[in-house]
């Protein structure tokens, strides 16, 4: 298996000082790489019985639908507020300087789906947090959360609910 953490890309004070943006277009850019990638976010998720991906706006959407595809399941977004044509389900979520929201078709997802949601990193857990919670609010189960990146050092995980499994692709 390729080492997709040394193709990932270090971005020094992006997008403002201070932060080490880590950029995945290397893995996009490489086929090799990014099936590596695909197969790494779908493995643990084979044999869990996932019915729908939720992609987290906008780059959940890089990997969101092949990994539906992969596992047989659906795919549904999660949207910036006022990006989907029709009734939706909204959660708001903090942010460093501020609040954000997420919106999904709810009427899209069946009660009882098994929902895998999925983003491309986890830094501080906001944002997947408020995805689960529009899974939730639209009858959905959740399966777990999957992620490509993970920032271990800003704690992302204690915002996710409990006992919810978790897989990452590459820590860093």
């Amino acid at each position: 298996m390729p080492d997709l953490a040394a193709a990932l890309r270090t971005v020094p004070d992006f997008p403002q000082p201070g932060v080490a943006f880590k950029d995945l277009t290397p893995l996009l850019a490489d086929p090799a790489l990014f099936t590596a990638l695909l197969d790494r976010l779908a493995a643990p998720w084979a044999e869990a019985g996932v019915t729908h991906v939720v992609g987290i706006d906008s780059r959940g959407f890089w990997f969101g639908p092949a990994l539906a595809a992969r596992l047989g399941a659906g795919f549904l977004p999660a949207r910036k507020p006022g990006k989907l044509p029709v009734a939706t389900t909204t959660a708001s979520y903090a942010l460093e300087y501020g609040r954000d929201a997420l919106e999904l078709q709810g009427q899209d997802l069946p009660d009882g789906a098994r929902t895998l949601v999925h983003d491309d990193v986890i830094a501080t857990g906001g944002t997947a947090a408020a995805a689960c919670r529009l899974v939730e609010s639209a009858g959905g189960v959740l399966a777990g959360l999957s992620f490509a990146i993970e920032i271990a050092a800003l704690g992302g995980r204690r915002q996710l609910p409990e006992g919810v499994p978790v897989s990452v692709a590459i820590a860093s």
